[in-house]
């Protein structure tokens, strides 16, 4: 049996499956990761400060106009639509199958797919808020806003509810994402070279019967999965879920 045989054989005796997904999921969408070839680490710099340091909450807080300047042309893709792996997720949802997806992206297209329990560990570019009075904003506020986004009732700055580098994960997302991982009877994990910490170190609470690792490249993981498969996830849960 090929190994997409055995991970539709897999789902076929699962009923709790939960997915993880990192940024390899959205890149089929045509949103660039950070550390692949064509990611934003290796694309040519027009700033003279690395993404990582830019998208911190030190750089926001020092350089809210750089920081939007760049969030704005780099990390909005407000037109991307789901892919394949999107919509395979969704369909596995509606047998009944999938319980949850916990997502390190903050695209928001599991939910424009149509996924319904999606827990957001970096939080989502579609919700922002006023640092000082709290109020939210949408996106498209964001977006159109000229240079920093400024709240219509304080007059303070409007950030996205997203996390920065140099801030920890909200607690309850997290034992969110702990539940659903922990009660699994399957873990798909997809599009994460898991080294993003701490949410990589999430898979650890898994107990379930099947781990199954998909990813382009190899994880430091690989040798703890019942099945690895190195190749495009998209292409993957669309025929792992075809006419399930």
């Amino acid at each position: 049996m090929n190994k997409i045989g055995l991970l539709r054989q897999m789902i076929a005796k699962s009923n709790y499956i939960v997915f993880f997904g990192g940024a390899g999921v959205s890149t089929e969408s045509d949103i660039p990761d950070f550390r692949s070839e064509s990611g934003l680490y290796h694309a040519k710099m027009q700033y003279r400060h690395t993404p990582e340091e830019m998208l911190g909450a030190n750089f926001f807080n020092r350089h809210p106009e750089t920081f939007y300047r760049y969030y704005k042309e780099n990390i909005l893709h407000l037109n991307a639509e789901p892919n394949d792996a999107h919509l395979a997720l969704v369909e596995l949802e509606k047998a009944g199958k999938l319980k949850a997806i916990v997502t390190q992206n903050i695209d928001g297209l599991h939910q424009k797919a149509g996924s319904k329990v999606v827990v957001e560990l970096h939080g989502s570019v579609y919700k922002n808020y006023c640092i000082k009075c709290g109020r939210k904003y949408n996106v498209d506020y964001v977006e159109q806003s000229l240079g920093i986004p400024i709240c219509h009732i304080c007059e303070s700055i409007v950030r996205p509810d997203v996390v920065l580098y140099g801030e920890a994960l909200n607690e309850i997302v997290v034992k969110q994402a702990i539940n659903y991982i922990e009660n699994a009877d399957m873990l798909i994990v997809g599009g994460t070279s898991l080294v993003v910490y701490p949410a990589a170190s999430l898979i650890g609470h898994f107990k379930g019967e099947n781990l199954v690792l998909i990813n382009k490249s190899s994880t430091g993981l690989d040798g703890q999965a019942d099945l690895v498969i190195n190749e495009s996830i998209g292409k993957v849960l669309k025929q792992a879920v075809d006419n399930l």
